[in-house]
């Protein structure tokens, strides 16, 4: 309302409120899953929009969700322009529109209404451990097109005025795998969106419609403030780094990508053109992640410590061609996107590392080395499907080491499954979870150590698929650092190893017997700085704690 007065304690106060509907969010979904890839390793993101679509509040989860909640509520707005009414709930998983990655992550929004008016949306979007498709879990590494790799639910209505739709609900049961599971993850999500709803009504009813959404206003113009103050200090000009992407999962040869970053006062631009163009295998990734990668890597350079929402991104542009790795389209397979979209954050990262050394590491794992253990569980012969990504090294930083076996940065708050609940769910035991010793990583500041994990099949067969990038071309080292270790499993027949190893970067649904075992293994991060110039202290740490063994003192640190 024109003219209108607004005490800036009550804004804040609104202010503060939006955010913590988000963590709230965040809990009750948590408690209500029933899948441990959202309830043990947060494989999921919630928040608020405002009625245009703008995020204004998110709860911590996986951060290569950013740029996706408010591109799937724009999708909706504009497919069902009319067609909005309190008690709907819209749902999605198409990698081409409405904030899409791959169809294993399920997205659910609620409209929410005020006397009448749409005033805002709560969404939030988990992964499925199973959505149907030609293998288990839902993703895999040998799909030639999206039909392979699940159900697609295009932004549809799943429940109509406050009414399950339910002929939706029961395609969705018939085609998954595990439909007590997911479908019961579903649910969860129905209820997380409902205490939004209920507690941003809240705020309406409390303060009134003009006055929340004043707040709202403020609190992206409080964003935009935020990051452009950080965007004048980062150094200006144009920057460039290119990669390789070992390959697209069916044996294709490597793919470059490559990225020039411009940096104004006012502007961050991120130009991809020029890199490979779509691929046959399931390595693409679409435009909506493209820019959710983009947007995780500046808020990082920018202001990291503000909670996101839509202000913080007004000052970046994404620039990339149609049908490239980057910006695939139907029906080109997306089910390993993770390997493709995070090579788009690091590009940035790299381009910018040595000229903001305070702000950024050396290369990290990168990849999500998700897995799949796909199998009868061997004590009740039901369907077992085990679904989680592994941690890893990270980069060393110009005035530290890397952290040791950490997540990728796609996986914000995620969580490792305890041992305890794997051996109990998936009919497996974890012969082994501990850092490895494998060269990598050497620097004046060394790379985090990567993990190895070891599952030892207890049922009669099992199928293993995983997706390991960066296996051919590892983390890269910085200022004369030394590049980290790749990513990679190994088949140990009988729980032995063979000779030549089987060793497996896309591993596609390969059979495994009782007593056999996969061994997992991540990356050690990158180095930062020459490897001779360590100290004598750092190095004693590192032999007394299995970093570093006396062989690589002798090779790297401490040559003749």
């Amino acid at each position: 309302m024109s003219g209108q007065q607004f005490d800036p304690y009550t804004l804040e106060i609104i202010k503060s409120s939006l955010v913590a509907i988000g963590d709230e969010m965040f809990g009750a979904l948590r408690r209500a899953s029933m899948s441990p890839i959202i309830y043990e390793a947060l494989d999921y993101l919630v928040g608020i929009t405002t009625a245009q679509g703008d995020l204004i509040a998110q709860g911590n989860g996986a951060t290569l969700f950013l740029g996706m909640m408010d591109s799937l509520v724009k999708d909706i707005l504009k497919k069902f322009a009319g067609d909005i009414r309190p008690g709907d709930v819209f749902m999605s998983n198409d990698p081409y529109e409405g904030g899409g990655t791959h169809l294993s992550d399920v997205a659910l929004a609620k409209p929410i209404f005020f006397d009448g008016a749409l005033v805002a949306f709560s969404v939030n979007k988990a992964h499925w451990v199973d959505v149907g498709g030609m293998a288990a879990g839902s993703f895999t590494t040998d799909a030639r097109e999206i039909f392979q790799e699940g159900l697609q639910l295009p932004t549809i209505k799943v429940i109509a005025e406050g009414e399950p739709v339910h002929g939706v609900l029961e395609i969705l049961k018939a085609n998954i795998r595990v439909p007590e599971a997911s479908m019961g993850d579903f649910w969860a999500g129905i209820a997380a969106n409902n205490v939004a709803e209920n507690r941003v009504i809240g705020l309406f009813e409390k303060y009134g419609g003009d006055t929340v959404r004043r707040a709202m206003d403020e609190l992206l113009d409080y964003g935009e403030q935020m990051i452009a103050a950080e965007l004048r200090r980062l150094p200006k000009g144009t920057f460039y780094a290119e990669d390789w992407i070992d390959d697209d999962g069916l044996g294709s040869e490597s793919l470059r990508v490559c990225v020039r970053v411009e940096i104004t006062d006012t502007k961050f631009i991120a130009d991809f053109t020029g890199s490979a163009p779509e691929a046959l295998g399931p390595i693409n990734n679409s435009r909506t992640g493209l820019i959710s990668a983009v947007r995780t890597v500046f808020k990082a350079l920018t202001n990291p410590s503000i909670p996101a929402n839509g202000g913080c991104f007004r000052a970046l542009e994404v620039i990339c061609p149609d049908r490239t790795l980057f910006t695939a389209k139907r029906p080109a397979p997306v089910s390993t996107y993770w390997e493709t979209m995070l090579y788009a954050e690091d590009l940035v990262w790299k381009a910018l590392a040595e000229h903001v050394p305070e702000r950024l590491t050396a290369g990290h794992v990168l990849s999500v080395c998700a897995i799949i253990l796909a199998g009868r569980d061997p004590d009740t012969g039901e369907n077992s499907i085990l679904v989680g990504p592994l941690a890893g090294g990270w980069g060393a930083m110009k005035t530290r080491d890397g952290l040791n076996g950490q997540f990728s940065v796609a996986g914000g708050e995620t969580f490792n499954f305890p041992v305890e609940i794997t051996e109990r769910r998936y009919g497996v035991l974890v012969d082994q979870y501990a850092f490895h010793d494998e060269d990598g990583g050497a620097g004046e500041y060394r790379g985090g150590k990567g993990i190895v994990l070891d599952y030892r099949v207890r049922g009669e067969e099992a199928q293993f698929t995983g997706s390991f990038g960066r296996y051919k071309f590892p983390p890269w080292g910085a200022a004369g650092g030394q590049n980290g270790s790749p990513n990679y499993s190994e088949v140990l027949r009988g729980g032995k190893p063979s000779e030549p190893r089987e060793i497996h970067s896309k591993p596609a649904r390969v059979v495994l017997k009782r007593g056999d075992v996969i061994r997992t293994v991540t990356a050690t991060g990158g180095g930062w700085g020459d490897p001779r110039r360590r100290s004598d202290t750092a190095l004693a740490e590192d032999l007394k704690n299995g970093f570093v063994t006396q062989e690589q003192l002798r090779k790297y640190y401490r040559p003749a």
